[in-house]
């Protein structure tokens, strides 16, 4: 449920053939380094045919309080949670409960074009319905309880922003209300249909609707990195709903995606519908490319967490990778382990870091503009770290590499100051902007 400060494409590079060997002490260096250099915190886990052959936990659940995370350390997953409210729908559909093409004025008569609105339009994100994650109110009222009554009049309160089946655009809002229809049609909380449903026979024992978060239950929080790891807001869960509030492990999640696609959840007809992808989204699934096969899952953002589970059918992979703390593109990590899966060779990224004191990062501390695109940055300065930050996005932190040049991993961001001529060039995906001081 969450935008990343600078989108970084999600993609799985071609590689050939099944992997004999992984490689896990090359794996091991690569998750090492990440926590030597505060670039990543959280948990992976990869399954062949079923077998958990690599697994890793790096990092904190509590940094504050030096509580480590281990296997079963449980992660918020964001909008994975997605592939669990779909399946429940499409059980109900198999249960005659409900069908894909009924209107949503069954149920909720007040949203705009609910008389044309199918379940299957909300599940694949072409029913128009206005997402209110990104309304720009959104983060003031994101951390406190909202009753159903609430939420529903939030989004009846929306015009729609197309015509449904017209286009496709993502939205946390049909997630919440396909969430409340299963409520309705059952007579049951969402947290119980989880449980009966899917963790309870799948004996997944470590994911569930989420609550408070409690370090106590081995639950993690989520962080920033800003100079340090710094602790962020934690969204009230009954907001996202079957949108975004489940907890849960990868291995939990790579059971779940082997039982989706061994059609022990539901039949292989409905899995050939939540499959069939229509302007890049399936049923709750969303799909990526690998070499000329595909992959199947989703992704995941709430707060500080940050969240893949993946799986690729014909070869029975199922790769999860949950994070509560990133400051590092975790596309490289997933490459780098598919790289090993696969036979492929993969360098261990290089951290060049160096510390600057306050004197030599303060002449770079201003506002910054461009003729070539439109957003202001402005530089600022905590303790001895400086942060960029976007018009209206969030700040993101810079490391030195060198006396004027900063980098941003998680983004692949390179930034040069020019202190002679006030400028800042801004280097992206191959691409440089000039940015002039004001």
């Amino acid at each position: 449920m969450k935008q990343l400060i600078i989108t970084a494409s999600f993609l799985f590079l071609s590689t050939f053939g099944i992997a004999q060997n992984l490689n896990t002490n090359r794996l091991d260096s690569l998750f090492l380094l990440l926590e030597q250099n505060d670039k990543f915190m959280g948990s992976i886990a990869v399954s062949y045919n079923g077998n958990t052959i690599y697994e890793n936990t790096i990092g904190f659940l509590s940094f504050e309080d030096s509580l480590k995370s281990d296997h079963e350390t449980k992660y918020r997953i964001g909008s994975i949670s997605k592939m669990f409210t779909s399946v429940l729908i499409l059980k109900a559909i198999e249960e005659s409960k409900l069908k894909l093409n009924q209107k949503l004025k069954d149920f909720y008569p007040e949203i705009t074009n609910s008389e044309v609105i199918t379940i299957e339009n909300m599940l694949n994100h072409s029913s128009g319905i206005h997402d209110f994650t990104r309304n720009e109110d959104y983060l003031m009222w994101n951390q406190r309880q909202q009753p159903k009554d609430s939420m529903l009049q939030r989004i009846s309160s929306y015009s729609s922003d197309f015509e449904p089946a017209t286009e496709s655009e993502y939205s946390n809002s049909n997630f919440v209300l396909l969430t409340y229809i299963l409520e309705d049609i059952y007579k049951k909380s969402f947290k119980d249909l989880l449980y009966e449903k899917i963790t309870g026979p799948l004996s997944l024992k470590n994911t569930t609707y989420g609550n408070r978060i409690d370090p106590l239950n081995n639950e993690a929080y989520s962080y920033s990195y800003l100079g340090k790891w710094t602790k962020s807001s934690e969204t009230d869960m009954s907001i996202p709903q079957g949108a975004g509030a489940i907890v849960s492990t990868p291995t939990d999640l790579n059971i779940f995606l082997k039982s989706l696609f061994e059609n022990e959840l539901i039949s292989d007809e409905s899995l050939k519908q939540m499959k069939t992808i229509e302007n890049g989204f399936g049923l709750g699934l969303l799909r990526f490319p690998y070499n000329n096969e595909w992959s199947f899952g989703h992704t995941g953002g709430i707060d500080g967490f940050e969240a893949v589970s993946s799986y690729f059918p014909e070869d029975k992979l199922a790769i999860s990778l949950l994070s509560n703390g990133v400051n590092f593109n975790k596309n490289d990590i997933l490459l780098a382990v598919l790289g090993s899966f696969y036979g492929d060779e993969f360098k261990l990224p290089e951290f060049r870091k160096i510390d600057l004191k306050a004197s030599e990062l303060e002449p770079f501390v201003g506002t910054y503009s461009s003729k070539q695109i439109p957003p202001k940055i402005t530089i600022s300065m905590e303790e001895n770290t400086l942060l960029a930050q976007a018009t209206g996005q969030p700040a993101f932190p810079l490391e030195a590499i060198s006396k004027n040049i900063f980098v941003y991993d998680k983004a692949g961001v390179e930034i040069e100051f020019k202190a002679e001529t006030e400028e800042m060039i801004l280097k992206q995906a191959g691409q440089e902007f000039i940015f002039i001081k004001e």
